[in-house]
């Protein structure tokens, strides 16, 4: 950042100074066109748009009807500028012009990312996505962005979801479930979002936990199903595997793929894994989440609070004794490689919301085995204290509210058996990652619990522009 900002300066006073040949006229050739190209698009680098529009616009003089190519990029960093500036109109009159002349020049690759980046400045690009989890039904409404040579996400609301327990199986619960999906399909069509870019999905959790009652799961999926927009993408066969890769492309930064992890606490499962060099997928799942675990502890729902945490230590440790440490030992290498985990689901949520309120505006948020050991303690010893944070200290009025919201909101989501169970659990796969070779960094990414939904329309696109650039190479 430190030469950036040097650069930016060495270059406006150049500019201010006239030391740089040429600068006061517009280029009299096409190689000294091109030369203004290029220092207009690294002044644009250096956050000085304004300089970067005035020296573009000295190069198309040169460079316009007697070199295409040219002519187009320099079209295209004018609207990067214009869009730097906040300049809509601008910016999509300059994208317009060059995506017209990378048609003529049968570009298909750049003229695609004109495509997007219209869109993307137009406020076209939006969709939905549609979780339908064991214990509620999520909404995220999104944008996409080319960034880099792929596309990220934005999400652009995030609406609290209520608790719905549809793993329950009751007619009142699937019920519920209909009249929150109702709801949400209101929203996206107030958003104007095309049905086709609509993506609905029934998460691993719940196919998983219907497995032995098919009757039961296909008149969930026939009920909700009935409240869908006709040509809305919807999932009925989404596997544990499939989800964690899905959360990996949604919640996961692509550049940090060679480095990173995943691991998704869910309420009814738990799946993760990592990308290869190869680009290929490598999933670890377990049938255990913070809410079923609940249910295989107490199954008859009658232990009280005392006996129900004896219950719930021995149980965990059976577990991570004889599936989850001999599934960290023997396979998936990559896990004990990759230095960096990125946690997503429920629990984690809560662990961070109790234990780090002051970190509520962060995207990601650094984790430790302290933070761990000492939520697992106060889940077991002391829920109150757990529960109800001090927030004397969080004098940023933005900052509070956030984190009094989700405060709020994991209270609702999570009753004390659901947090220790999910408490134990936790530790014991932060501990399972530990025991490898290789220090871990450990990472809560906010909002990753609608990452596989948002990771689906992610994936598609990226794999659409990666089609295209194949093409146009050949």
């Amino acid at each position: 950042m430190k030469n950036r900002c040097c650069l930016g300066l060495l270059l406006s006073g150049l500019v201010l100074l006239g030391l740089v040949p040429g600068l006061a006229q517009k280029a009299p050739t096409i190689p000294e066109a091109i030369r203004f190209i290029k220092l207009g698009n690294t002044l644009r680098e250096v956050d000085k748009p304004q300089q970067a529009i005035e020296m573009l616009l000295r190069a198309l003089p040169a460079v316009g009807r007697k070199d295409l190519y040219w002519e187009a990029v320099a079209y295209e960093n004018l609207g990067l500028a214009y869009r730097d500036q906040e300049n809509t109109t601008d910016a999509v009159r300059y994208f317009q012009k060059a995506q017209l002349l990378y048609k003529l020049l049968k570009y298909k690759a750049s003229e695609t990312a004109m495509n997007e980046l219209i869109d993307e400045a137009t406020d076209k690009k939006l969709y939905a996505g549609i979780d339908i989890g064991s214990s509620g039904i999520k909404l995220a409404i999104f944008s996409t962005k080319l960034e880099d040579g792929f596309y990220t996400k934005t999400i652009r609301a995030k609406p609290l979801p209520p608790n719905v327990t549809l793993i329950s199986g009751t007619d009142q619960a699937f019920e519920n479930g209909r009249d929150v999906l109702r709801a949400y399909v209101d929203s996206i069509r107030r958003y104007g979002i095309p049905n086709d870019r609509v993506y609905v999905a029934f998460s691993s959790g719940i196919n998983e936990g219907f497995g032995k009652t098919p009757g039961r799961r296909k008149q969930l999926y026939d009920l909700l199903a009935a409240e869908l927009p006709k040509g809305a993408l919807c999932d009925t066969s989404l596997t544990a595997a499939r989800e964690a890769e899905l959360f990996t492309v949604g919640a996961i930064p692509r550049k940090l793929w060679p480095t990173t992890s995943c691991m998704d606490i869910g309420s009814g499962n738990t799946k993760g894994g990592y990308y290869d060099a190869d680009r290929t997928f490598h999933a670890l799942s377990f049938p255990y989440g913070t809410k079923s675990l609940v249910s295989l502890i107490d199954k008859g729902n009658t232990l009280d609070i005392p006996a129900y945490r004896e219950a719930a230590q021995r149980v965990v440790k059976s577990i991570a004794d004889s599936s989850l440490n001999v599934s960290f030992a023997t396979g998936r290498v990559g896990l004990q490689q990759r230095r960096t985990v990125g946690f997503g689901g429920g629990i984690a949520w809560a662990m961070v919301a109790y234990l780090h309120p002051e970190k509520a505006g962060l995207t990601a948020v650094p984790l430790t085995m302290s933070d761990v050991e000492r939520f697992k303690r106060l889940a077991l010893t002391n829920y109150q204290a757990l529960t109800h944070p001090d927030l004397t200290d969080l004098t940023d009025s933005a900052i509070r509210q956030k984190a009094e919201k989700d405060l709020a909101s994991v209270q609702t989501q999570f009753n004390e058996k659901q947090i220790i169970a999910g408490a134990l659990w936790l530790d014991a796969v932060v501990r399972a990652y530990d025991n490898t070779t290789v220090p871990k960094r450990f990472v809560f990414i906010r909002d990753s619990d609608i990452g596989w939904v948002t990771g689906k329309f992610l994936e598609d696109a990226n794999r659409t522009y990666e089609r295209t650039l194949a093409t146009e190479a050949k």
